[in-house]
């Protein structure tokens, strides 16, 4: 889907660039669009907890940003399509005006789906006649703005399917939101565990291609000798550790995490269900016995490690772990799961938050977050970069996060 000089941030401007972009912008948007297209408008209209957004909400919201951030921006003669539409659809900048309570998104039936939709294609024609007449000169700015607009759509990509899944799973029926897809059982794992030696290791991103703020300033860390497992976490090993009696065990958890298990009444990963099965977008599903746990907090990814001997990999462990053996997308499991590590989320040394409104989009949320490193399955791929952070807080189980082993040596 990604054309490289749409990712590259230094592009020169020339008629290939803007088609190039044109492009990428299209197929982004189109797949956003897909994820919907086997969906009611009631399935879309659904909030099932305040920490999630109907997925009508994440189509409008990703609209209002480009209109808001983009169009706005870079067109003094843009209008925008409704006036009303920066209350509803505007998430947490402060900067940008008032914002429609996020707890009670699933209470805006109106606009309706149609009207959303018209919405994103009238944005769409916007940014589309934007694209081919910005002018030269600025055409950094336009490539960076539309570059960022893309990466926090396909944010919101991940985001409305885990939002849709919490919410269709309190549903008795266990509907289905996607057709399954043939699939083969998870490969074997590989066990055992890659080393990654001590010493001076540089992470963060190095300043090519786009990067959020928070993944920068690249920057020195010097490590311990210690060693990441070539493998996630299984279901099946998971499983082991629910049968030893874990959740009946305080010793093993943070007192946070004893809490949550007090009163949440947990008792394995969220979405589990009784006899090996697993609710999923799929509709109910046996569960793959050697693929990697999905639904854990860090709290449980926590509890989990000091079970099994061992510990959550620190960030700068993960993508130190990252450079000496080559891993990538696919590779060893990564991509299938978020991997939370024992880093809070905090800022890099030298950090600072882009200027004006986007200042806001990471750095006010350094604080009672754990960092997570990799992807899932739900995660567009052309996203990808080692350096790529995410973070929730940690009793955060609606999210497809599951858990990679550390150890010292």
């Amino acid at each position: 889907m990604l054309s490289p000089l749409a990712h590259d941030v230094n592009a020169t401007d020339a008629p290939l660039a803007r088609a190039a972009l044109r492009a990428h912008y299209k197929a982004v948007r189109s797949h956003t669009e897909a994820l919907i297209a086997s969906l009611s408008a009631e399935d879309l209209c659904i909030q099932a907890a305040p920490q999630t957004s109907p997925g009508k909400w994440h189509l409008a919201h990703t609209t209002w940003f480009f209109e808001t951030v983009v169009l706005r921006a870079l067109d003094p003669d843009y209008v925008v399509v409704d006036a009303h539409y920066g209350t509803l659809f505007n998430s947490y900048y402060h900067s940008l005006g008032p914002r429609h309570p996020r707890p009670q998104r699933g209470l805006l039936t109106r606009p309706d789906l149609p009207a959303v939709l018209r919405y994103r294609q009238a944005v769409d024609q916007a940014m589309g006649a934007l694209m081919d007449t910005h002018p030269s000169a600025n055409w950094q700015q336009l490539l960076w703005l539309v570059t960022l607009g893309l990466e926090h759509e396909a944010q919101h990509q991940e985001l409305l399917q885990t939002d849709l899944l919490f919410a269709l799973s309190h549903n008795p029926l266990a509907p289905c939101a996607y057709p399954a897809l043939p699939t083969s059982p998870a490969p074997p794992c590989e066990p055992g565990w890659d080393d990654v030696p001590g010493g001076t290791y540089h992470i963060g991103h190095n300043g090519t291609g786009f990067a959020f703020d928070h993944e920068g300033p690249r920057h020195a860390v010097v490590l311990g000798n210690c060693a990441i497992a070539r493998y996630p976490v299984t279901n099946a090993a998971f499983q082991e550790f629910i049968d030893d009696g874990a959740y009946c065990r305080p010793e093993l958890w943070s007192s946070d995490g004893w809490d949550a298990i007090e009163q949440q009444h947990w008792t394995g990963p969220l979405h589990w269900r009784d006899s090996g099965w697993a609710f999923t977008l799929q509709g109910l599903q046996p569960l793959d016995p050697q693929a990697p746990v999905q639904h854990v907090s860090w709290h449980e990814a926590q509890a989990y490690a000091r079970w099994a001997g061992a510990r959550l990999p620190t960030e700068a462990e993960w993508e130190a772990w990252q450079q000496v053996h080559d891993i990538h997308h696919g590779h060893q499991g990564v991509g299938q799961a978020w991997e939370w590590t024992q880093s809070a989320y905090s800022p890099y040394p030298g950090y600072r938050p882009w200027a004006g409104a986007l200042g806001e989009y990471n750095g006010k949320f350094m604080v009672g977050q754990m960092v997570l490193r990799g992807a899932s399955h739900a995660t567009p791929s052309w996203t990808w970069r080692p350096t790529y952070r995410n973070y929730f807080p940690p009793d955060a189980r609606w999210q497809f996060s599951g858990i990679r082993l550390a150890q010292d040596r």
